[in-house]
């Protein structure tokens, strides 16, 4: 499930607001199977292939279907060509189209930070990374790269000629840089010591760098769709919460996977670690860290099963299943669809654990 498909799904949950006739639909399942696989654990490919596919049959396409390419292609471009022709006209096919264009902007400003974090430090490179040229050329590939799809979304927002939804999408897109520079800013330095930023500001920076972008476009999904501002905030609400749990299920995948790799490294800013020193208290997190070196280089494994043995892993799970919570109530504002039904089960596919 990518950022399009999402975006597309609150097209279809039929909340109040004004009245738009319905000029197509895709053919829709019955979603039978549900309480069947909904207590499995997020972990079961399964479980997370079955909301997806689900997902899928509402917005009409499967998730391999889109791609740069095709956002790119001279074949799209015909068909948006002629798709301006009806500007002016009251056809259903312009609010199918706005849907969709928001949908790929956003795919394509996602995929553009992307790009841009893919920039290599030069200053840390080892002779086993490669050239200097070859890595200098790399860092290049991936700012015009970057660039070049931020100007490409850029240009598909400012043709959706809705000035609320390029605000939103702006100050996104704002949120994402700040977002970004408090990441690199508390980062994980020299000697390992990290920054005590608290869970607090860590969910602040969580969703600039993570939740913004979602949120907003979401709102600006039931903006195009013409409905009023407290649908729009319950948009915003779910896409918001849903990111941020999202975000900590990602965190916990080291400390909760069957098979974890003993060299596999974890951030020491993720919401596990950063619960866990919080429970346990800057200095006693500094000597858990010290002893987990050896000869200067730190042992995850070692590190990882500290952790695990502390608080920060369950309050983690506890944390993650708050927000999907609360992406959920967010969602019991729209009357009951199928459309909902998916949007729900991507919660609970994030917030299973056993």
């Amino acid at each position: 499930m990518n950022l399009q498909q999402l975006l597309r799904l609150p097209r279809y949950l039929g909340a109040s607001g004004p009245p738009r006739r319905r000029w197509w639909s895709p053919s829709l399942d019955t979603i039978s199977s549900v309480g069947s696989w909904r207590g499995q654990s997020s972990r079961s490919p399964a479980y997370w292939n079955q909301v997806v596919s689900e997902a899928e049959k509402i917005v009409g396409y499967p998730t391999s279907f889109m791609s740069l390419r095709c956002l790119l292609s001279d074949e799209l471009s015909n068909i948006a060509m002629q798709v301006r022709k009806l500007v002016g006209t009251q056809h259903p096919l312009l609010t199918t189209a706005s849907q969709r264009s928001l949908a790929e902007i956003t795919e394509l400003i996602h995929t553009a930070l992307l790009v841009h974090r893919g920039i290599v430090n030069l200053n840390e490179l080892q002779s086993s990374d490669g050239p200097l040229k070859d890595m200098q050329f790399g860092n290049k590939i991936a700012i015009l790269s970057g660039d070049f799809l931020l100007a490409n979304a850029c240009n598909g927002l400012a043709l959706l000629q809705n000035t609320k939804v390029v605000e939103l999408l702006a100050s996104a897109l704002m949120d994402l840089v700040q977002g970004v520079y408090h990441e690199n800013s508390t980062s994980a330095k020299e000697n390992y010591i990290t920054d005590d930023i608290g869970i607090s500001t860590w969910k602040e920076q969580t969703f600039l760098s993570h939740g913004a972008l979602l949120a907003k476009s979401c709102q600006a999904a039931m903006e195009l769709a013409k409905h009023d501002a407290e649908v729009q905030d319950m948009a915003f609400r779910y896409g918001k919460h849903m990111a941020i749990s999202h975000k900590i299920n990602s965190d916990l995948q080291p400390f909760i996977k069957d098979k974890t790799s003993d060299s596999m490294t974890f951030n020491l800013n993720s919401a596990p670690v950063v619960l866990h020193q919080e429970f346990l208290g800057r200095d006693l997190w500094i000597k858990q860290i010290r002893e987990a070196e050896e000869k200067g280089i730190l042992d995850y494994a070692k590190l990882r099963e500290t952790i695990k043995a502390g608080k920060g892993v369950t309050s983690a799970i506890d944390l993650c299943r708050y927000h999907g919570n609360k992406a959920l109530a967010a969602l019991e504002s729209f009357p009951p669809s199928e459309a909902r039904s998916a949007l729900e089960n991507i919660v609970f596919a994030m917030t299973r654990f056993s």
